[in-house]
């Protein structure tokens, strides 16, 4: 049965520390060429996370956080530079040096290109709430240790910097998708992400009068975030044909075309993208520019969050149905549409040879992002799309021996540089059968991942 085999395969990936698990390896691929997929990724062990807190196997999670905590609290220095406490490691893995193990962290030196990751801390921030909520050990949240990670964490995302707006500049490859992919600005992922931090954050810290303006500000801050996407990020046919009329270089506070971008900077594949149900949260917003792509994580974990109206939800439910081919294909879910091809695929890739059009993060189709589909799928009344969905991939996910992505317009390739056995596209799965067939794990993800001020 494919679910027993992913269990089997996540069970096969656990890393220990000290007789301890800490953490899932990214891939039990014994061919791997890339070394690094034997390290537990922060972002990689959220949906195992998922998994063991429903299953009930809590304290693996708490000894990931704990692991991963401990190298926050450091401040690190690379070729002069200082990082702030508070950031977080992409990855990790342990060692044995003279009979001693040794956990060795991954703060983007060694990564390709060497970015510094965004998303590690929001993610830790959020599966700490996970967490709590799945265990009520709020001892171990208000711990001063944990106390004092998560006012590092918000003292180094809450900086003011040269920004007018609540969203969060980063630069590319800094996520999930990490590499060069002109993601650079205010891309959707981390601005949801983002929200999720804050609102995890504002339940996580001790109210007292200590913490009174920072869960003041937390608040605020949270609010504007989530005008500022659903205002500037959201396109649908009515707002679509406003930006087709834009009038641009206006000044002053009340105008239309607050970040001035220009009608003719509209990519043709528009033409007839949306019907009359249809909408989403575009993929990137800034000054004098709109990044048109879906990308299928950043819209998921809006609904998830809390950041998308309940329209605006089933909007984006209404393009997957519109569009199903094109963004579910033969294997659920692709990560971004369209491709880039082309010119725009050299100059804006440099001409990364694993992100050719229609493969990898260049439009490539992920079996992790299932999860998200399928648990905002249901949330909001859309059980016929979770079903299907999840009914194309169920068997052939195992038969292929759990490829990390697949490559083609309808994702029926099997990526040409995927890895076999990746444990995200295995627990990917289990969590969307878990939602579908166990409702206790569906009231739990309902509790974590909903905004805080529906859930109560």
């Amino acid at each position: 049965m494919p679910i027993q085999s992913a269990y089997e395969l996540l069970n096969r990936s656990l890393i220990f520390f000290q007789g301890k698990p800490v953490g899932t390896a990214a891939a039990c691929d014994q061919s791997v060429v890339a070394a690094n997929y034997n390290e537990c990724f922060v972002r990689d062990f959220v949906p195992s996370a998922l998994v063991f807190l429903m299953n009930g196997q809590h304290q693996i999670v708490r000894n990931f956080l704990e692991t991963v905590m401990h190298f926050s609290g450091h401040q690190h220095v690379l070729k002069g530079h200082k990082r702030s406490m508070g950031l977080m490691p992409a990855s990790f893995h342990v060692v044995e040096e003279e009979g001693e193990e040794k956990v060795i962290t991954d703060f983007g030196d060694r990564a390709i290109g060497r970015v510094t990751p965004v998303d590690s801390a929001m993610w830790w921030m959020i599966l700490l709430r996970a967490y709590v909520v799945a265990t009520d050990d709020r001892a171990f949240s208000e711990s001063d240790e944990v106390q004092k990670c998560i006012s590092n964490i918000l003292d180094l995302y809450l900086r003011e910097r040269f920004e007018s707006s609540p969203t969060l500049l980063v630069p590319d490859a800094a996520f999930m998708i990490d590499r060069r992919m002109a993601v650079y600005g205010y891309p959707l992922e981390i601005q949801a992400l983002y929200y999720g931090m804050l609102m995890a954050a504002r339940e996580l810290l001790i109210h007292n009068e200590n913490n009174q303006k920072i869960i003041g500000d937390l608040e605020a801050l949270s609010n504007a975030l989530l005008s500022h996407l659903q205002n500037y990020y959201w396109v649908d046919r009515q707002r679509f044909n406003e930006m087709h009329r834009y009038e641009a270089e206006q000044f002053g506070r009340d105008v239309v075309n607050v970040l001035n971008v220009y009608p003719e900077s509209i990519p043709g594949w528009m033409d007839g993208w949306l019907d009359a149900r249809s909408g989403y949260l575009v993929g990137n917003v800034g000054p004098g520019r709109i990044d048109f792509r879906f990308f299928a994580q950043g819209n998921l974990l809006s609904i998830l969050f809390g950041i998308t109206t309940a329209a605006q939800s089933q909007s984006i439910m209404n393009l997957y149905l519109h569009h199903w081919d094109e963004l579910i294909g033969e294997m659920p879910m692709k990560i971004l549409y369209p491709a880039m091809v082309g010119e725009k695929w050299r100059f804006s890739t440099g001409s990364d040879p694993k992100n050719v059009p229609y493969s990898y993060h260049n439009g490539g189709n992920w079996p992790v992002l299932i999860w998200p589909f399928v648990t905002a799928a249901v949330r909001i009344g859309r059980l016929e799309l979770a079903e299907q969905a999840l009914s194309i991939m169920t068997d052939r996910l195992k038969n292929d021996n759990w490829p990390e992505y697949y490559d083609g317009r309808r994702g029926d390739l099997i990526g040409r540089r995927a890895n076999f056995f990746q444990i995200w596209s295995a627990t990917g799965l289990i969590i969307a059968h878990e939602v579908l067939e166990n409702p206790e794990s569906r009231a739990l993800l309902d509790k974590v991942l909903i905004n805080a001020e529906v859930d109560g």
